[in-house]
C-alpha cells in the first residue's frame, strides 16, 4: 500500500450518484495533499462512515436519499464541529444556500467547479477558511441589507427582536432557517399548513422583512435564534 503524506487532507465523499463518486475520487486522488478515505451513497451511511473514519473534510451532496445533505451536515457538526463540510451540488436556490450555511457548512461549491479550485477549497477549508462559489456569493450578498441600512445590534436590541416573537414563532423561525417549506413546518409542528403559513406571515411582519429567506438571514445575522 502506498504511503500517504501525514499532511494530506483526509476526505469522505457523500454522493448518491456512483459515477460522480468515482469521478470525484479518481480526480481528487491525483492531487498531492488530498486523500479520499471513504465514500457513501446516502446520508445514513455517510454519517456512519464519518463517525468511524473522522475525516478532516466531508464533501457533501445536498440531494441525498433519506437524510438530505443539510440534515447530514447538521448531524456532522453536532457530532464533531471540528469536521469541516464542503457542500458540492448543482442546487443554487436561495433557500438551499441559506439552509446550507445555517446548517454549519464551511463551503458551498457548484458541481461545475474546476478540479484545481475544488482541491484548493478542500485544503483551505481544512485549515479553517470558508468559501462560497462566486455564483452563490452573489446570491448570499443579495440576501443581506444594503450597507447603508446595516447596523450593529447591541444585546438589548437582539432581546427586543426575540421578545416580539412568541415561543411558537421562534420554533417556526428555526425551521425557516433550515430551509423548510410551510408544508414541512406544518408536519414538524403537527399543525395545519394554514396555521404554519399564518405563523410565517406574523414573523415577516414582526421582523420587518419581505420574505422567508430574508427572515431566516436576519435571524442568523442578528443572533435572534
Amino acid at each position: 500500500m502506498l504511503s500517504i503524506e501525514t499532511t494530506s487532507v483526509r476526505i469522505v465523499i457523500v454522493e448518491d450518484y456512483k459515477l460522480t463518486r468515482v469521478g470525484l475520487r479518481s480526480s481528487l486522488n491525483e492531487f498531492e495533499g488530498i486523500q479520499v478515505i471513504g465514500e457513501a451513497e446516502d446520508g445514513e451511511k455517510g454519517l456512519a462512515l464519518i463517525k468511524e473514519l473522522r475525516p478532516d473534510v466531508v464533501l457533501m451532496d445536498l440531494g441525498l436519499p433519506g437524510i438530505n445533505g443539510i440534515e447530514a451536515t447538521q448531524q456532522v457538526k453536532a457530532f464533531d464541529e471540528k469536521i469541516k463540510v464542503v457542500i458540492l451540488t448543482s442546487h443554487d436556490r436561495d433557500e438551499e444556500v441559506l439552509a446550507s450555511l445555517g446548517s454549519g457548512a464551511n463551503a458551498y461549491c457548484l458541481k461545475d467547479i474546476e478540479p484545481n479550485t475544488l482541491v484548493n477549497v478542500l485544503k483551505n477549508v481544512s485549515q479553517g477558511a470558508a468559501w462560497l462559489d462566486p455564483a452563490i456569493a452573489k446570491v448570499a450578498l443579495n440576501l443581506f441589507p444594503k450597507p447603508q441600512s446595516t447596523k450593529v445590534l447591541n444585546p438589548s436590541e437582539i432581546s427586543d427582536a426575540r421578545a416580539q416573537l412568541t415561543e411558537r414563532e421562534m420554533e417556526v423561525l428555526r425551521l425557516l432557517v433550515q430551509g423548510k417549506s410551510n408544508t414541512e413546518i406544518a408536519k414538524d409542528l403537527i399543525v395545519s399548513v394554514h396555521t404554519a403559513k399564518a405563523h410565517v406571515c406574523s414573523i415577516l411582519q414582526k421582523l420587518c422583512v419581505d420574505d422567508r429567506v430574508q427572515a431566516a438571514v436576519k435571524a442568523i445575522r442578528e443572533n435572534i435564534i
